[in-house]
Order: C-alpha cells, then sequence, then structure tokens
C-alpha cells in the first residue's frame, strides 16, 4: 500500500464465518487492514450507521479507499482482481470451474442455512435440540456435496496444492463449524484431510476466530 493510500477496512466478527474467509484473503495477499468488531449478538449489525455500509445487516464489509463493499464472495472476489499477489482463481479453466461450484454449494447452500438469526429462530421457537440437528443436517448434506465434487481434483488442498478460492470459503466451515458444533468430518476422509492441511496454514491461523480482537476475553482465559 502507497503513501497516502488509506487502510483497509473490514467490518467483522469473530463468530462470522464470511468474516474468517475474508481475514484468509486479506491474509494471503499480504494486506494490512484495519479490523472494525461489529457485535452481532447485540444487534449492531441493524444499527442505522452499519446499514448505510451493509444493507443487508451482514457481516463483513470492506472499505477501501472509496470502494465499499459488502458480501463476502463479493469482497473476496474483488480483492482478487485488485490485489493479484497470491491469486485465488486457477488459470486452469476446469479446475477454475470447480472453484467456482464449490464456492456457490458452500456460499449459496450451506452458510446461509447456518446464519444466527436462523439458528436462534429454530432454538426460540422449535427447541435447542433442533437447532443441532438442523446444523448437522445441512452441513451433512453440503460437506457429501463438496466430497464427491472434490475427489478428482484435489492435492494438498482442495483443488490443488495451492489454496484457492474454494479453500478460503470451506476453511472456516471446516475448522469453526467442527468446534462450535461438535460435528464428526470422520465419514468425509478429504475434508478432514483438508482440516488438518489448513490448520497448518499461517494466513488461516492468524484470521482463527480466538485470535480476533473482539474474540471474549472470558473465553480467551
Amino acid at each position: 500500500m502507497t503513501n497516502g493510500e488509506k487502510k483497509l477496512q473490514l467490518y467483522s466478527c469473530f463468530i462470522s464465518h464470511p468474516s474468517f474467509s475474508v481475514r484468509i484473503a486479506l491474509n494471503l495477499k499480504g494486506l494490512d487492514y484495519e479490523c472494525k468488531s461489529i457485535n452481532v449478538f447485540k444487534g449492531e449489525q441493524s444499527h442505522p450507521e452499519f446499514l448505510k455500509i451493509s444493507p443487508m445487516g451482514f457481516v463483513p464489509a470492506l472499505l477501501d479507499g472509496d470502494m465499499v463493499l459488502a458480501e463476502s464472495s463479493a469482497i473476496i472476489l474483488y480483492l482478487d482482481d485488485k490485489y493479484p499477489q497470491h491469486p485465488l482463481l486457477p488459470h486452469d479453466l476446469k479446475k477454475r470451474a470447480i472453484n467456482y461450484q464449490a464456492a456457490n454449494i458452500i456460499s449459496s447452500t450451506i452458510q446461509p442455512t447456518l446464519r444466527i438469526p436462523i439458528l436462534a429462530y429454530i432454538r426460540d421457537n422449535v427447541g435447542p435440540d433442533e437447532r443441532i440437528t438442523w446444523v448437522h443436517k445441512h452441513l451433512g448434506k453440503g460437506f457429501t456435496a463438496l466430497e464427491i465434487l472434490l475427489k478428482d481434483h484435489a492435492g494438498k488442498y482442495a483443488t490443488g496444492d495451492e489454496i484457492c478460492l474454494v479453500d478460503v470459503l470451506l476453511a472456516p466451515q471446516i475448522i469453526g463449524t467442527l468446534e462450535r458444533y461438535n460435528y464428526d468430518i470422520s465419514n468425509y476422509p478429504l475434508l478432514s484431510r483438508l482440516s488438518e492441511s489448513y490448520k497448518q496454514v499461517p494466513a488461516i491461523r492468524n484470521a482463527l476466530p480466538e485470535n480476533q480482537p473482539d474474540f471474549p476475553k472470558e473465553v480467551k482465559g
């Protein structure tokens, strides 16, 4: 970043998987950014000031100079276009298409079913046990599809030996969800192997929820 350019500003929440994905992308590209925490448990995502930045009231959102972006997929693709270091889309057309397909399974099928308002509604109106049943059902459906889709394309990571778009989106789903909902992925050997690979990547480790400034101090100990 050259002199005179404003530091990137990321509106984020430690518990948000999409925020986790954007942090990974920023870290992979070596971009310096300022984290502005949005406490979704206190409803800060619905404050008028934040809705001007993210009209749907979702985190993450990114400010890059006069560019304002919400929605994690849009942010990640924007970063990949503007900052070419560590490209997240393969040059190979087939691998690129697989990345798009897997990314859509995660962002359009898995992630929407795990949003905090949906899980809170199920907990309050159906029951806390049904919330876990719901999570496990939709994770199982998505993970099964990803296991099948990626099995002929994976290397060290999901579509080869370089971290690509699908890895940026998949790592938070595997790492974050398993810890939060005690989901067993032993039936998914490829995803289990990828999980171990992801945990060795500094850009992913630094983006972990527990390494964020808004992670609750009482949990950190």
